[in-house]
């Protein structure tokens, strides 16, 4: 069964900046775009498993802090030539709250 679960006001959430909620399926990073765009993906690249949360953000992308793989939030894919992918997850903003769907 999966639910909507309230996690985080927006403004909780850096802009350009992420958060990380614990979860039985492992850390999820929540991602804010300079935009206020809300993403949330598995908190490990796909290279060597690097925390994701503690990248920089631009634009719509992370750069993992070990080795530099840039991974799409909306889609969690690695940018080519570096193949890969780490899971994402539903989320939403709803009157300033951010809900993730687990």
């Amino acid at each position: 069964m999966t639910a909507w679960v309230k996690i985080a006001l927006l403004e909780d959430i850096p802009r350009l900046g992420a958060r990380v909620v614990k979860s039985a399926r492992g850390n999820i990073a929540v991602f804010r775009t300079g935009e206020d765009q809300v993403y949330a993906l598995h908190d490990r690249c796909p290279h060597k498993g690097g925390p994701l949360s503690q990248g920089i953000v631009h634009g719509a992308w992370v750069t993992c802090p070990l080795h530099g793989w840039t991974i799409g939030l909306p889609d969690g894919c690695a940018m080519a030539p570096d193949q890969g992918r780490t899971s994402c997850f539903e989320v939403k903003v709803e009157d300033g709250l951010v809900w993730l769907k687990l």
